[in-house]
């Protein structure tokens, strides 16, 4: 049904892509590059940690000192980055050297999401907009499925370094596509730093940023060291952690679908429904981890659940934020990936100092702090429409109050 929308927005997607298998990819190949560099998988956690909070310290801020350059200049110099970082990584020598060449990159990764989801937005009709966003935001649930568990296979296949060479390449066409098939985008518009800021004011978005970072720390205690954990506890190979990732991404492409109906009927609903399911499929996971048959099982229910988490956390960090659209997305992104830090790094540390099964504690004691928080409300608020159509309804009603005449009064 989205055939109809130009070209540039699929080729944005493929951009989103290319960024998230560089920033997610490392998760199937920690283990490998743990031993080739003799660190501990802790350590090695960094590769990914290291990366997200680079996001989460810089995103707002390069999002406002990028806001006036032309957006297609800007994320093709994004996507430039991420080709040159991912040959670096392939070449490195150190782990330092390779952290060093994920961190780079980092600092522009929240710029293209901004970008890139604004830019769809705008160039379809307005009614359309929520669609065009949803082609971008795809990019990133098809990295989950495809990227993260291809990039695992190359690495086994041949060896680390080829399932960084792949990112390159993934980069490289999506640089190529949108430097010759994108029209150029001025920035036009040019909000003031202070019009943006002033959603800062606003307590229920901070306390909806807060559970967005408290939820992925959870969502990611567990799942940046799953192909260690599917390694150590179900004693699967390489192969077979490949096969469980695709497992996970391909029904996660499905539990997101049926995610974002149940969104647009009822918001706080489906999220407390997401935390509680999330918290007891981890659960099963530690009872059954040991088992291979019902941990395959137990993988393809915690994909369909788990991928959904990045549809509430946008849902709901973004509602109250609608005046400074890419500002806003820059917060998400940066609360996200600083929930990825503290994600990995509780992990590592409950890994190194209870052992990889015990790292299932650690998530299901977040996402219950976070089905705590989705009580917690600050403000007057007015109801949200929870469909585009609803909310048109609502502008033409009260455009509709505006123009009618006030009634005669009768003495």
């Amino acid at each position: 049904m989205y055939l109809y929308m130009k070209k540039s927005i699929y080729i944005m997607a493929l951009g989103a892509f290319g960024i998230i298998t560089t920033e997610f990819g490392v998760i199937g190949i920690l283990p490998a590059l743990a031993k080739e560099f003799n660190i501990s998988i802790d350590t090695a956690g960094w590769l990914l940690s290291g990366f997200a909070l680079t996001i989460a310290i810089t995103g707002p801020f390069t999002t406002l000192l990028t806001a006036r350059i032309n957006r297609k200049t800007m994320m093709v110099v994004v996507l430039g980055t991420f080709v040159v970082s991912n040959i670096l990584s392939a070449l490195s020598t150190s782990f330092t050297m390779m952290l060093i060449a994920r961190i780079i990159p980092a600092f522009l990764h929240p710029v293209f999401w901004a970008v890139s989801t604004v830019a769809a937005a705008k160039q379809v009709e307005p009614k359309d907009a929520p669609k065009a966003v949803s082609v971008i935001s795809g990019g990133l649930s098809i990295a989950t499925v495809l990227g993260v568990p291809i990039t695992t296979y190359v690495a086994d296949l041949f060896n680390w370094q080829a399932s960084f060479i792949l990112s390159s390449v993934i980069n490289l066409i999506a640089f190529t596509a949108l430097a010759l098939f994108v029209p150029s985008m001025p920035v036009k518009e040019r909000s003031s730093t202070k019009n943006q800021l002033v959603i800062l004011r606003k307590g229920q978005v901070w306390v909806n940023l807060f559970a967005t970072l408290i939820m992925i720390a959870g969502m990611f205690s567990t799942y940046g060291y799953l192909a260690e954990y599917l390694g150590k506890i179900s004693r699967m190979n390489g192969k077979e952690i490949s096969l469980m990732l695709l497992l996970f991404g391909g029904t996660g492409i499905i539990g997101n679908w049926l995610t974002g109906i149940a969104l647009s009927r009822n918001i706080m609903l489906t999220t407390r429904v997401f935390l509680i399911s999330l918290t007891l499929i981890h659960i099963i996971a530690y009872l059954f981890g040991g088992l291979f048959i019902p941990m395959a099982i137990v993988i393809s229910v915690w994909g369909f659940i788990h991928t959904s988490g990045f549809l509430i956390g946008q849902t709901r960090a973004t509602s109250e934020a609608q005046e400074a659209p890419e500002f806003a997305t820059s917060l998400l992104v940066s609360f996200g990936n600083a929930g990825i830090t503290l994600g990995t790094l509780l992990g590592g540390f409950i890994i190194t100092a209870f052992g990889v099964h015990e790292v299932i504690w650690s998530s299901a004691a977040m996402l219950l702090v976070t089905f705590g928080l989705s009580f917690v409300k600050i403000g007057r608020r007015q109801p949200v429409a929870t469909t585009e159509t609803e909310a048109e309804k609502e502008k033409e009603e009260e455009v509709d109050l505006i123009d009618e005449p006030a009634p005669a009064i009768e003495v």
